[in-house]
């Protein structure tokens, strides 16, 4: 592709209309009289505005000095049109120290200054020097000439809006921790109603700088506190550090989240040697001389990510994870007819497949051995599937069950007594088998690692086999982002590839309650972190014992693109009937319609429900008496997505976000 500079192509228009700019015709005059002949003329001037509704900040060049720090930028308004008359403008040093990152209230480290303003500092000037551009200069006793620092800028005030905050100066290696990993649940956090939201930063490319925003504000080194518990303005800014806001207050989620899993939020190495240095003291006691002896024996390349997953056990459970697999097969008759699957469980190694004997290996309680690979849970279920969908549990678990372990270190579950009602479904099969690891304690299977499989269905008339298809709405680290710990929530279902492990028990058919939330995978997901469940599941009591809501609700719910990286297509979602036991007191014969069942999981307002029932939304009709084999069959009636896909004129996109 050719590419042409701007002043070229004002060049190649201005010869297209015979204007030529070879030499000098003359002078154009002042408003009202004609130029002088031979003069050479001013050229037009750019046209300016007072007042702004947004102001544009463009960097031109700053300058750190001894003692002062002086700042030269460009403004427009929301019209890219030069702004004149700006009197307001603010700009913070935080200084790279010994310490790392250092702002002293008293101006002792770093420094910031004002003009304009309520409190105006003292010798600080603003001054245009032509339309649209100024020299802001910001006196700070503490700055040298050779000073590093994160420095964040903004301008405006009064009928010329505010800027943004700007980060226009930071250190390399200021922070490890990035935007992107704190984005992973902070979504668009300036638009949020959590604390200090008006404070988050852009970089000078416009791009939110999260973290440098921060540290601002939340050095490496905390404000001094006086032996009476009063804060001093030496030291840092604030009380609570930024690796103590992200080690601290982020320690206390509900579950299977591990904060010693510092690839959540560090992206980046995080080169601490000194156990008394930035973050260590903030989980660990500085007289753990143990901790002393491990920093003191690690190599100038230690990264202490590596050293905590190490130590609390996630890399074997990462390699765990990584190096098994499991299968089950079609469901099949057997002689006698009855229904079987038979499960297998694979070593990896590289492509190489090794078989784990199940029956050799299988150990509940490990009271009697504790194999190599101590498989703690072994199940199979059949399902009915019908219409891309898991329409109900076929056969699972029951007084008759039938488990045979196989030379071949296979295991066939057989079911001789399956459910009723599911002669218009496929049949497909579903088994988890778990695995124990270093310090597992049998607690109902919860801190196991698990592994599910799910097989293509049989069509029950033709016996033709039917690919076994779902579709995932969610990214495959949407639950692992917060999940963190490799583990399972309950019942040894994982949270790896979206969850997708749940869908055996949480599935359109066969409602596990969640808490009385909504049926469902989807809703209930929905429900346990924004809506009714939130609360309800007991996970967080106050000091009284009453339940409370858990850390997704004081996130953003509309920032959907925490877990859907893609958008939702309503048009996609099967237009069938999933069960409702929730709303009913246990009653199996209701249903609700699917788009409804998810809005409604965090949409439940009688306003809502109403807007939803009069488009034909269902969250507790009767379409069949238990499992009928009818119910799953029937469409249902609500048009949601006539007005609310993507791209309509009330497109879910226009009230949730699904772009970062």
């Amino acid at each position: 592709m050719n590419k042409m500079n701007v002043c070229k192509i004002a060049f190649l228009i201005a010869t297209a209309m015979g204007v030529v700019a070879c030499g000098s015709d003359g002078k154009d005059g002042a408003p009202g009289e004609p130029g002088k002949p031979g003069e050479p003329g001013p050229g037009p001037v750019p046209p300016v505005v007072e007042t702004s509704t947004i102001t544009n900040v463009e960097m031109i060049n700053h300058m750190v000095e001894e003692g002062k720090l002086t700042i030269e930028f460009a403004i427009t308004n929301e019209d890219g049109i030069a702004i004149a008359g700006l009197k307001d403008a603010s700009v913070y040093l935080a200084a790279m120290t010994e310490q790392g990152i250092q702002r002293s209230r008293d101006g002792s480290v770093g420094g910031n200054a004002t003009v304009g303003g309520d409190k105006p500092t003292e010798g600080a000037s603003l001054e245009m020097l032509d339309n649209g551009n100024y020299q802001f200069v910001a006196p700070m006793a503490a700055v040298q000439a050779d000073t590093e620092g994160l420095i964040r800028l903004q301008v405006g005030g009064g009928e010329i809006a505010k800027s943004p905050y700007i980060i226009i100066d930071k250190p390399e290696m200021t922070h490890t921790s990035t935007t992107e990993t704190c984005y992973s649940c902070h979504v668009d956090y300036a638009t949020s109603d959590i604390r200090h939201s008006g404070y988050v930063a852009l970089n000078t490319d416009g791009e939110v700088d999260f973290v440098g925003g921060c540290m601002v504000c939340h050095n490496n080194v905390p404000r001094d506190i006086a032996e009476d518990g009063s804060s001093l303005n030496t030291g840092g800014y604030a009380k609570n550090t930024m690796q103590k806001l992200g080690h601290i207050n982020h320690q206390k989620f509900e579950k299977d989240f591990t904060p010693v899993n510092c690839y959540t939020c560090h992206a980046e190495p995080v080169m601490n040697t000194n156990l008394a240095g930035n973050g260590c003291t903030d989980c660990h006691s500085v007289e753990g001389a143990k901790f002393d002896r491990v920093m003191s024996a690690t190599s100038s390349g230690f990264d202490a990510r590596d050293f905590h997953a190490q130590k609390s056990g996630l890399a074997n459970l990462k390699a765990m994870r990584n190096g098994y697999s499991a299968e089950t097969s079609v469901p099949f008759k057997d002689e006698n007819g009855v229904w079987c699957t038979t499960m297998a469980l694979f070593k990896l190694d590289g492509d190489t497949k090794t078989p784990v004997h199940i029956g050799d290996n299988y150990s509940h309680d490990l009271t009697s051995h504790h194999p190599d690979t101590p498989i703690v849970y072994a199940g199979a279920y059949l399902h009915g599937y019908y219409n891309n969908s898991v329409v109900g549990r076929f056969a699972g678990h029951g007084k008759d069950e039938i488990k045979t372990d196989n030379a071949d270190g296979t295991r066939t579950h057989c079911f001789p007594s399956p459910s009723a009602g599911f002669d218009a479904a496929d049949i497909m099969a579903s088994a988890r088998i778990s695995l124990s690891y270093d310090g597992w304690t049998d607690n109902d299977g919860k801190e196991s690692l698990s592994f599910t499989a799910y097989s293509d269905a049989i069509n029950q008339s033709s016996s033709e086999e039917v690919p076994y298809e779902r579709r995932l709405a969610v990214t495959n680290d949407s639950c692992t982002t917060c999940h963190n710990s490799e583990t399972n929530y309950h019942k040894n279902g994982a949270y790896n590839d979206g969850g997708v492990d749940c869908v055996a028990c949480h599935n359109n058919g066969q409602d596990r309650s969640a808490k009385n939330s909504a049926p469902g995978f989807g809703p209930m997901v929905h429900s346990m972190h924004w809506g009714i469940g939130n609360a309800l599941s007991g996970a967080k009591k106050d000091q009284d014992g009453n339940n409370i809501a858990n850390s997704a609700d004081s996130l953003n719910a509309d920032n959907c693109v925490s877990c859907h990286a893609e958008g939702v297509d309503l048009n996609a979602i099967p237009n069938q009937y999933i069960r409702a036991k929730a709303f009913n007191n246990g009653d199996q014969t209701k249903m609700a319609s699917p788009i409804t069942a998810n809005c409604f999981a965090c949409h439940s307002d009688a306003q809502a429900l109403n807007h939803m029932q009069q488009n034909g939304g269902e969250i507790s009709a009767e379409k069949g008496n238990g499992n009928d084999g009818t119910w799953f069959t029937q469409p249902t009636s609500e048009s949601c997505a006539t007005c609310h896909a993507e791209g309509k004129s009330f497109g879910i996109e226009k009230f949730h976000n699904f772009q970062r």
